[in-house]
């Protein structure tokens, strides 16, 4: 395995397991009350929107060539930071709630 294939190996990875805890964040939201509901729907929109990011970044990694995806590699970077400090703050604010 080349370090382009563990790299997206990796994106992937992490995408899965976002996407489990999307899931528990909307499962709670589902039990919240009228108000804070509406509050954790919206979060959890925001969350879905950048994990759209994430996963377009992790695709243009996966159909750049073997030489181009470096270059590719700061913006996935950055997409997949932005989204995991989101992660933290909604869990944060959904354990603070309940």
């Amino acid at each position: 395995m080349d370090k382009k294939e563990a790299y997206e190996q990796k994106l992937q990875a992490q995408l899965d397991e976002w996407r489990a805890e999307i899931d528990q964040l909307k499962a709670k939201a589902k039990m919240a009350e009228a108000e804070k509901k509406i509050e954790y729907e919206q979060k959890i929109e925001e969350l879905e929107a950048s994990q759209e990011k994430a996963r377009e970044k992790l695709q243009e990694v996966q159909n750049s060539s073997s030489d181009a995806w470096e270059d590719i590699k700061d913006g996935a970077n950055s997409a997949f930071e932005s989204l995991k400090a989101a992660m933290q703050k909604a869990k944060s604010r959904f354990s603070k709630n309940n």
